[in-house]
């Protein structure tokens, strides 16, 4: 089993354009949407829910009322400043902060009445689902919610999981943009990095990011230019620095409006145009079946 992680640097690139677009060209393979604070390729998918389920990546503590005896020990102990007392000495009352508190336990540990209740919380869901171009396994973050690298790697788990139970032999993995934890929880382990760059100084300066990161990883990586023709000067450049450090541009796909149409559409591009640019996402899967060999 293969696996290719789509990345860029930045958001905006139009890395979950030629995912979708991948899905409609790869065969035998399942889809993973790792962008899971703010994913969206079941918007241009529109995939059936099969299985949804929870997901908890972190631990909150509560002070049980009742049992507290407000010795102001968890107040002490506490790095975060996530729990206050209020009210005067006599009957103080002790109160955590869920949006301060990180999750450590130290304050649980510590308590000398066992008055803190530390649970696990619900940070989001996670989905398999069925979409006309395959099975899907995507998910939701919470609002400001954290550990979205473990949400990551849960959806790549499952992934691999429900290839293997059908037989497939390849994931795509539409991964986050960036350089952070969930960005790096999609790259590890992978066959193929594709990165998605765009012909503009910041475009470049993110691209010399996350080929970093993925060179640190070991992963293999190749470079395609999305709307490389706004600024053919900017393309020629990257495509310059590309060659001095060693890597591939496999792909230039041009600006086309019809990108947003088919977006509007709710289609690939490939599956809403036979043009130039469908034509150009088409070479550019190519080189990318070559180089996962």
């Amino acid at each position: 089993m293969k696996e290719l992680v789509v990345i860029s640097g930045k958001g905006g690139t139009g890395k979950t354009s030629l995912v979708a677009s991948f899905s409609t060209l790869a065969e035998r393979k399942v889809l993973a949407d790792c962008d899971v604070d703010a994913a969206d390729l079941w918007l241009i998918l529109e995939p059936r829910i099969l299985r949804r389920k929870p997901f908890s990546g972190s631990k909150k503590a509560e002070i049980i009322e009742e049992k507290c005896t407000a010795c102001g020990r968890c107040e002490e102990v506490c790095r975060f400043e996530a729990i206050r007392g209020t009210g005067p000495p006599e009957d103080r009352v002790y109160r955590v902060d869920p949006i301060g508190c990180e999750g450590c336990g130290v304050c649980f540990y510590i308590c000398p009445e066992k008055a803190i209740d530390f649970q696990e919380r619900i940070n989001g869901e996670w989905f398999i689902s069925e979409t006309r171009n395959g099975p899907l396994v995507h998910a939701k973050l919470g609002i400001a919610e954290e550990n979205s690298g473990k949400l990551v790697t849960l959806v790549r788990k499952e992934a691999k999981h429900l290839a293997e139970e059908r037989g497939l032999d390849l994931v795509i993995i539409d991964g986050s943009p960036g350089i952070g934890c969930p960005v790096i929880a999609s790259v590890t382990g992978a066959d193929l990095a594709l990165v998605v760059t765009e012909p503009t100084l910041s475009g470049q300066h993110d691209l010399e990011r996350v080929t970093k990161l993925t060179a640190h990883f070991g992963i293999p990586t190749v470079v395609c230019i999305n709307k490389y023709d706004l600024n053919p000067q900017m393309s020629a450049v990257i495509e310059g620095w590309a060659r001095e450090v060693g890597l591939k541009v496999v792909g230039r796909v041009r600006y086309d409006p019809a990108v947003t149409k088919a977006q509007i559409m709710r289609a690939s591009l490939v599956e809403y145009t036979g043009g130039k640019i469908a034509e150009e996402v088409r070479s550019l899967w190519r080189h990318i079946v070559y180089e996962l060999g």
